[in-house]
């Protein structure tokens, strides 16, 4: 298996994959609209963002944290039979506890 090691600000995230259910029991397809955030767990965590004085900005997540980030911020990578996604810092909204 290939690991994948992000630069700079990236965090690799592997989604977490939910059934969409109306409350009559309904199940809505993956291409239903929806503008909700996403929520995924990490799986790696780039260094920090570089500064123009030459400082490392830390980023505050960890790898095993669930987290939601914005829908359509992230790109979308397969590593053999696996699908996860890359995703900015800035674009991570909540820590899910």
């Amino acid at each position: 298996m290939k690991k994948i090691k992000p630069l700079a600000d990236n965090i690799v995230v592997e989604p977490i994959k939910e059934e969409e259910k109306t409350r009559g029991g309904i199940l809505l397809p993956e291409t239903a609209e929806k503008d909700m955030p996403e929520q995924g767990v990490v799986v790696a965590v780039g260094p920090g963002k570089k500064t123009s004085s030459g400082k490392t900005i830390p980023i505050d997540i960890k790898p095993g944290q669930k987290v939601l980030f914005t829908k359509y911020s992230s790109t979308e990578i397969k590593v053999g039979e696996k699908e996860y996604l890359i995703v900015k810092q800035e674009d991570i909204v909540a820590i899910i506890e």
